[in-house]
């Protein structure tokens, strides 16, 4: 893709207060419910066979699959309704609270110890766990970010090598030719050969200035100064660089002015401009015109067109527009870094306006910059 088809957003990450999630707490409470009567029932024909100690570990057997399954909370609910169950059937004499003999009393204070050190050592391995998945997602999402950098570090680096040394070796040529002493150029050949040169640093210029507009982007130094501005004005100054002959213009000139900053809609025009035209087949110029929707009170909107012939692009290629250093291949004609777009579209949500792709009526791409009208 070329041209025709951008700042890092934060990672965030949201930690959670525990490291059990709410379905597991649900789990474990249906299981202290269901679970604990049920040991409980079972215990109470065992008692005659089994030491209260044995009766207590097999509680709190079921108070580390609670606790497992539903971290701290539920654990300890497990702990605390344990006891009092082993305490009010299993513990002689039955079915009161009072305890016979010392050594049961013991038992009983053990097993809500041990339960509670149990449900506290399983929240906090839950927790270590979700932490230890959080840095993973971290360090995760940094290899993508630098992995990304190095993309468009690898990219940058190809695209400057081919667009910054193919103007050079141009001017470079021509200036060897132009000093040669020993060869009689025609004044036709001498305005060709400073033609190449006026053209190859043209080139140069837009490369640079991309390259320039594209860091103010990244690196948030973009100041914005919106103001009441023409459009005819700024399309204007905009096509001093384009050939008349590539651009067709039809602004009205009773359209009400757009609050935007003029330098920045400037370099936005420039570029969708200059995109166009390299796509434009020859005897098809480009055209911009200009209209307002919504009524031209407050809250009325400019739409300014940029429309082209061209080969188009396809619907399923478009998110990629604007994404920075995309070229359709290396046959496209000129020099570009495959910049002009992003930076259009970064200029464009920078000032409130916004640029949105359609196809033209009949084969080729329009530009639509979407602009607010000044109120008076």
């Amino acid at each position: 893709m070329s041209d025709r088809g951008s700042g890092r957003s934060p990672v965030r990450r949201h930690r959670a207060p525990s490291g059990v999630s709410p379905a597991r707490r649900l789990t474990a409470l249906v299981l202290v419910l269901a679970g604990l009567p049920f040991t409980t029932a079972a215990l109470v024909g065992a008692r005659g066979e089994l030491a209260l100690g044995s009766l207590l570990l097999l509680y709190l057997l079921v108070v580390v699959v609670i606790a497992a399954v539903g971290g701290l909370a539920p654990g300890l609910l497990a702990g605390g309704l344990s006891f009092g169950l082993a305490n009010w059937f299993l513990t002689p004499p039955y079915h009161t609270l009072a305890v016979a003999r010392r050594d049961s009393v013991v038992d009983l204070l053990v097993f809500v110890v041990v339960a509670a050190i149990v449900s506290a050592t399983v929240e906090l391995a839950a927790r270590d766990r979700v932490a230890h998945r959080e840095q993973l997602a971290a360090q995760a999402a940094r290899t993508r970010e630098l992995a990304a950098v190095d993309r468009v570090r690898s990219a940058l680096l190809a695209a400057v090598g081919h667009d910054l040394r193919t103007p050079l070796a141009g001017a470079k040529a021509a200036v060897s030719a132009l000093r040669q002493d020993d060869v009689e150029l025609r004044a036709d050949e001498r305005a060709d050969l400073l033609a190449t040169i006026e053209e190859s640093i043209d080139r140069l210029s837009r490369v640079i200035t991309n390259l320039l507009d594209m860091t103010r982007l990244r690196s948030d130094a973009l100041t914005v100064h919106l103001a009441p501005v023409g459009l005819d004005e700024v399309v204007s100054r905009a096509l001093l660089a384009e050939r008349a002959a590539a651009v067709r213009t039809s602004i009205p000139d009773d359209l009400p002015l757009v609050l935007t900053d003029a330098a920045l809609l400037e370099r936005v025009v420039d570029n969708l401009v200059e995109n166009a035209v390299r796509f434009s087949p020859a005897g098809a110029p480009v055209e911009i015109s200009a209209e307002v929707t919504g009524g031209g009170g407050r809250g009325g909107r400019a739409r300014l067109l940029v429309v082209d012939h061209g080969p188009g692009v396809p619907l399923d290629r478009r998110d990629g527009m604007f994404v920075p250093f995309q070229r359709r291949d290396d046959r496209e004609r000129g020099s570009h870094v495959g910049l002009g777009l992003a930076i259009a579209h970064g200029f464009a949500e920078a000032m409130g306006a916004g640029i949105t792709p359609s196809t033209t009526p009949g084969g080729g791409l329009t530009m639509t910059v979407d602009l607010p009208l000044a109120t008076s």
